[in-house]
């Protein structure tokens, strides 16, 4: 990701140097969204390579210089622009998944077992009974 402040954007695609970039402009606004770390999470997990794991703790870093608020985390207008333009808005999802994931990529991968455990779409483990 080559954006100034290694957050991805809204959409993007990748270009032929497999760079990320906006799908378009206006989309270049980042609102604390999980499904990046997510994917790192179970990449992690099933594979054990260390650069997932390390790519999460690049938006940790990110998410602690550029979306830090006084009294929680915030979405930024543009994650190509310095200084950051803070939204002011902290969405629901950022607690209930994007710091879920981000959790659990660092803690003990016994703490839930992937063999044991499943996920719905809000991050919500359940048991898996067999």
């Amino acid at each position: 990701m080559s954006a100034f402040t290694k957050l991805g954007p809204e959409s993007f695609r990748f270009a032929s140097d497999l760079e990320a970039k906006a799908v378009r402009v206006h989309e270049s606004y980042y609102i604390l969204r999980p499904e990046a770390v997510e994917g790192w999470f179970y990449l992690w997990r099933v594979t054990g390579k260390q650069q997932y794991r390390d790519w999460c703790w690049e938006v940790v870093e990110a998410l602690e210089k550029y979306c830090r608020a006084t009294a929680g985390y915030t979405g930024i207008r543009n994650v190509n622009s310095l200084p950051v333009d803070q939204d002011d808005v902290q969405q629901s999802f950022f607690l209930a998944e994007t710091l879920k994931y981000l959790f659990l990529t660092f803690s003990d991968s016994n703490k839930i077992s992937l063999d044991k455990w499943v996920f719905n779409t809000e991050a919500h483990p359940f048991p898996i009974e067999i």
